[in-house]
């Protein structure tokens, strides 16, 4: 396993950036490696975010340095997403079915965590997040049906899309972790348009479902500065609270979306004036 660090990024050090810099400091490029865990550790609220593509064998969940505690969920809770072919997710001996778009929350204290396929021809692709926690709460395996379905926007706008809170405060009682997915419906491009920024919280996307040629161009920056990133296939996004995070695409895509900070209060947005984007 490798963990490599992202530093917490000044708004008025964003300003100076050019894509390069952009791209290193708030773009990860290669979430999924098969039958390895791959991890990047955020300083944006102590995040860390990765994947594990386990093929015929189990990927264990080792600790690193970074996480400064042995086992690595000891004082940490992780959401596990999986948007490759069905696997399970063993939390101490315990088998966990994980179909596609199942995610499985694992709580502070676990000791011993470890990823398979059903498959190596179809293998799962595991997409976690992990965030400190303060106290342990019950496994959850929770299904797209399980999740609170919100479905957003008009297609007069180009933003009709179907979000599933899977890991919320009304559907799995965590420490800080929100979790869900969203799905852009066809014919539609923009994902949260009118943009927001959550001073109060971190945000990490994950694009996917993606074609081999379609991209989304993933708007950041403050909103009276904002930049832009092209995100492939299977990318994520780390978002500081000060920047906007929307974005349209050249073709069919949805994104897991992640939070940690503050409150679990899905709401708690600061909503900006098309007006005042520049």
């Amino acid at each position: 396993m490798t963990m490599p660090v992202r530093q917490a990024i000044s708004p008025v050090e964003a300003r100076g950036f050019d894509t390069q810099e952009l791209r290193r400091n708030f773009l990860i490029e290669s979430i999924f490696t098969p039958g390895r865990i791959g991890l990047t550790y955020s300083h944006l609220d102590r995040t860390i975010v990765g994947g594990a593509m386990p093929l015929a064998g189990e990927i264990v969940l080792a600790t690193e340095k970074q996480v400064g505690s042995d086992p690595f969920l000891k004082r940490r809770e992780m959401g596990v997403f999986n948007i490759g072919g069905a696997g399970e997710v063993v939390i101490d001996g315990e088998a966990m079915i994980a179909e596609s778009t199942d995610c499985i929350y694992v709580p502070a204290g676990t000791g011993d965590v470890r990823f398979r396929s059903r498959s190596s021809d179809d293998p799962a692709k595991f997409y976690l997040v992990s965030t400190p926690a303060h106290t342990a709460h019950p496994v959850r395996r929770i299904t797209a049906e399980d999740a609170n379905r919100l479905d957003l926007g008009a297609q007069s706008d180009a933003n009709r899309r179907i979000l599933r809170q899977y890991i919320h405060p009304d559907i799995c009682e965590t420490c800080q972790l929100v979790m869900g997915m969203t799905v852009i419906e066809d014919g539609s491009v923009w994902n949260t348009m009118p943009c927001h920024t959550h001073d109060r919280r971190t945000e990490f996307y994950l694009y996917f479902d993606m074609a081999s040629q379609t991209r989304v161009f993933h708007f950041m920056g403050e909103p009276d500065e904002t930049r832009h990133l092209v995100v492939a296939n299977e990318q994520a996004i780390l978002s500081p609270g000060w920047s906007i995070h929307c974005g349209a695409g050249t073709g069919r895509y949805a994104f897991i979306w992640s939070m940690a900070g503050d409150n679990q209060d899905f709401n708690d947005m600061d909503f900006v004036a098309m007006e005042d984007l520049r």
